[in-house]
């Protein structure tokens, strides 16, 4: 749905040339969800905007939806849906009037165009606003009208920028699902986010880009897997036998060098799960006692701090 190959954008400043994206590579097949990370300035808005038509590439080449990103323009923004950061609804517009107009510009009848408009409204929980102004709606009421913009004429491939700022948990879950649904109806998702959480229940394939490139990609299992493994943390009943635990514990197949702290041992094995059990047994045949054992999975924001330096919970929505 999208193959894009050595991507550049560069723009000129009064101190010369600054490379905004350095040579991107990527794919995404269809009817994947797909989640694109990074830390502000790392790239991620100017890529979108190449991919959605609205910034030509200083080099490079894409497909988007079918069609040449830089020979067929607008054969691209007809198949592709945009849901931007910003919003687009007019404040002295009426969210029906909003949703209609779209659809209009997309060669969709009236007719059609207010029963989408209606059922969208219905599924992403604006049921009772179709006559308000878009100045009188909430803050979270705007951006859902904003992803029923960008839905009204059933794209093929849908961009999603910052899609759930601003919106309360419950229609976050909503969101979610409607995003799911989208997926089960054969469309492709490219979402950016900055909820690590959000990147981790939908997405198929996780992107991060940092510094103007592509600096991971994987599934968030495969992600999480990169950077160390699972933590396994003993605590013992006995400091004395501290010593002994390291040595079985770093003994496993993959196994880092075990920390000690008192009676808390710690290590990184590639399935905590599968070698637990083992791990176990060894210890009850040595007499070593437990107070406590936990297994601590590795999150996404352990895989951006890896590959950035940064983590992404402290890098504000932008």
């Amino acid at each position: 749905m999208i193959t894009a190959r050595g991507l550049v954008r560069t723009f000129a400043t009064r101190t010369g040339a600054v490379e905004a994206v350095r040579g991107v590579d990527l794919h995404v097949d269809a009817g994947e969800i797909v989640g694109f990370l990074g830390p502000n300035g790392a790239g991620k808005t100017t890529t979108l905007r190449m991919l959605t038509t609205l910034l030509r590439p200083t080099a490079g080449t894409a497909t988007v939806a079918g069609r040449d990103l830089l020979q067929d323009p607008v054969g691209v923004r007809r198949r592709i849906g945009y849901v931007a950061q910003g919003g687009t609804s007019l404040p002295q517009a009426r969210a029906g009037e909003e949703i209609v107009d779209q659809a209009r510009l997309y060669g969709i009848g009236r007719v059609d165009a207010v029963a989408r408009g209606r059922d969208l409204f219905d599924r992403l929980d604006l049921d009772g606003l179709w006559d308000r102004s878009c100045a009188s709606l909430s803050g979270g009421q705007r951006r859902r009208l904003d992803i029923a913009l960008g839905l009204v004429h059933a794209p093929q491939l849908v961009f999603l920028d910052e899609p759930t700022t601003g919106l309360d948990p419950q229609s976050r879950a909503n969101l979610w699902e409607h995003v799911r649904t989208l997926r089960g109806n054969g469309a492709t998702v490219f979402l950016t986010t900055h909820y690590l959480d959000e990147a981790d229940a939908l997405c198929d394939r996780i992107l991060v880009m940092d510094h103007g490139r592509i600096v991971a990609s994987g599934t968030p299992l495969e992600l999480k897997r990169q950077v160390s493994g699972d933590a396994v943390a003993l605590t013992l009943q006995d400091v004395d036998r501290a010593p002994d635990a390291a040595t079985l514990a770093g003994a496993l197949s993959g196994a880092d060098r075990p920390s000690v702290d008192g009676t808390l041992v710690v290590v990184h094995v590639p399935d905590g799960s599968s070698t637990l059990p083992g791990l176990l047994r060894d210890l009850d045949a040595k007499g070593i006692e437990l107070a406590g054992v936990e297994v601590r999975r590795p999150t996404l924001d352990d895989v951006f701090l890896t590959v950035t330096g940064r983590s992404l919970r402290d890098e504000p929505a932008a």
